[in-house]
């Protein structure tokens, strides 16, 4: 079943970067809670990802908290020190939340899985943005093409909001 409006999010373990290096998160933990804005990309350091979906939404998080935001997150299914290094590469300093769903657990969970053995990726996350409301999906705009990055981009949320 793929995730939609009114759908709770799927409470599986996630990890993310920390001073002391990679830390467990529980999903639920992490996006439960509050307005959040969570966009999945299928790979770090890819173009699509690394030259429009990501770097949107870390110059523009200031716009998306002005609009009631509590926490914007990155997901992709990569570890956590490739979205650490990632995130600061396109210098995020924390305006992103970087979450790795390393065994893309979550992706399945939500059903959003993307299969990309054709270019060598193997299993991974579908493009996409999700609004939050306290664990629950209020809207999803998820990439029919999975190299574009047009309704699940920052613009795309932010004129929902």
């Amino acid at each position: 079943m793929t995730l939609s409006s009114g759908d709770r999010i799927p409470d599986t373990t996630l990890m993310t970067m920390t001073p002391d290096g990679p830390a467990p998160v529980s999903s639920t933990d992490a996006l439960g809670t509050g307005t959040v804005v969570l966009f999945a990309v299928p790979g770090a350091f890819t173009p699509s990802c690394s030259d429009h979906h990501l770097p949107g939404y870390v110059l523009r998080a200031d716009e998306l908290r002005a609009k009631g935001v509590d926490t914007v997150a990155c997901i992709a299914v990569n570890d956590a020190f490739v979205l650490g290094a990632w995130g600061e590469s396109v210098g995020n300093d924390g305006k992103v939340l970087m979450l790795g769903d390393g065994n893309g657990e979550f992706a399945a969970a939500a059903g959003l899985e993307l299969d990309g053995s054709a270019f060598g990726l193997g299993t991974r996350s579908q493009r996409y943005a999700a609004i939050l409301r306290d664990g629950v999906v209020s809207d999803l705009f998820v990439e029919s093409v999975p190299t574009e990055v047009t309704g699940s981009s920052v613009e795309s949320v932010l004129e929902k909001l």
